[in-house]
């Protein structure tokens, strides 16, 4: 394997240009600012932890973490996500706070991606956990706080797709009881949104045709708050009939929002089935194909910790919102240039000083000594984009 040459970088990893920088704080400070009025508490967990802990406990396949060990040779991981590592601080140094507890967090995670085009194995996620709440207004918060988020970070236009495991589950067992290779083959179908391989799995069970009907008719289940009544239908289980009683009582919170227009029920919409229990959903932007936001309720989760909770929330896919979403816009503050003659420094900086403690940017720049201060004029206006010059100093002294 050749060497890598000084401008080169892993594969998955990326530069951050001052640019892209400030659209990066930007959603960050923004969304952090929108989720702190919702009652939700900023925490910070270490980019590595153990693998035996939080590494298991993780939604990501095993495969894709990123595995490293310290000088003990015990294994760890960078972390994949944050929802593991804060449910091993809810379970230990937040165990007696009351609850339900609020959190959200900003930070980078890592994922490895086996050189897969155009996929990032670092990246940022921005997001919140509710914990200790299992009710319809838990779930709808979620729901609601992702939406004023994804506005927040300058997203205008999107949709957010709203599902449940449950349905699915009490459905499939409904159908082909106890077929757990199955089941689990119909789901990873609808994971991938490859429905053409979920009706080729429909048809290699050898079903009379009115059970495959039931396993074909949930492709048509995406709407408004009438899928509810059309599911109910489809399906006696208990499972499925309290699913969708939950996933409607969602509904009815979010229109007592005021922000249901922003979604649809789509009961193919299962999240990583592994991982969720429950209400699962996705945000769609206009420009995009691809999910900017994520979510659900988790509540196994925290028993992997000793603590037994129910547990809901979401991530943005900030790096997606950066790099695919043009409603951001960068609020770039003016910049003076004060440049100076050696003779005048102290209060050309003094100048400074000042300017910066009134919120503003300042640059300084040193005139050459050989005179010629228009010409250095120019010459600072062209190292740095600046609004305004002011210049202490000139030919003979002159200046300001």
């Amino acid at each position: 394997m050749s060497k890598p040459k000084g401008f080169e970088k892993p594969t998955g990893f990326r530069d951050y240009t001052p640019h892209v920088v400030s659209k990066l704080r930007m959603i960050e400070r923004n969304v952090l600012e929108c989720m702190e009025r919702w009652g939700y508490r900023q925490i910070i967990t270490p980019t590595i932890e153990y693998y035996d802990t939080v590494g298991v406990a993780s939604s990501t396949s095993d495969r894709k973490l990123f595995k490293l060990l310290n000088s003990r040779g015990t294994t760890l991981v960078l972390r994949s996500d944050l929802t593991a590592p804060i449910a091993r601080v809810v379970s230990s140094m937040l165990k007696d706070e009351q609850l339900p507890l609020r959190l959200s967090y900003h930070a980078n995670v890592f994922r490895s991606i086996e050189e897969e085009a155009g996929r990032e194995a670092e990246f940022f996620q921005t997001g919140v956990e509710l914990v200790g709440d299992d009710s319809p207004e838990a779930d709808a918060e979620v729901v609601a706080l992702a939406i004023a988020s994804l506005q927040a970070a300058g997203v205008s236009s999107f949709k957010i797709a709203m599902g449940h495991m449950g349905f699915l589950n009490g459905l499939l067992e409904e159908v082909i009881p106890g077929q757990t290779a199955e089941q689990e083959q119909l789901k990873e179908g609808l994971l991938g949104r490859d429905y053409v391989g979920y009706r080729q799995s429909i048809e290699a069970l050898n079903l009379e045709p009115k059970l495959k009907e039931q396993l074909e008719a949930i492709l048509r289940l995406r709407g408004g708050k009438e899928v509810c009544t059309h599911a109910v239908e489809l399906s006696s289980s208990a499972e499925a009939a309290q699913s969708i009683a939950h996933l409607c009582a969602v509904f009815e919170v979010l229109e007592a929002y005021g922000v249901s227009e922003h979604v649809l029920i789509d009961l193919t919409m299962i999240g990583d089935f592994s991982y969720y229990t429950g209400m699962t959903f996705e945000g769609y932007a206009a420009e995009l194909g691809s999910p900017v936001c994520s979510g659900g309720r988790y509540d196994n989760l925290l028993q992997q910790f000793g603590r037994s909770l129910p547990a809901t929330g979401f991530a943005l896919k900030t790096n997606r919102i950066i790099d695919g979403v043009h409603g951001i816009v960068i609020e770039e503050k003016k910049t003076i240039l004060i440049q100076y003659s050696p003779k005048r420094r102290a209060e050309a900086l003094t100048e400074a000083a000042r300017l910066r403690s009134m919120g503003l940017n300042v640059v300084t720049l040193l005139l050459p000594e050989d005179g010629a201060g228009a010409s250095a004029v120019s010459a600072g206006a062209t190292t740095v984009q600046a609004e305004q010059v002011i210049t202490y100093g000139s030919e003979e002294e002159g200046g300001r």
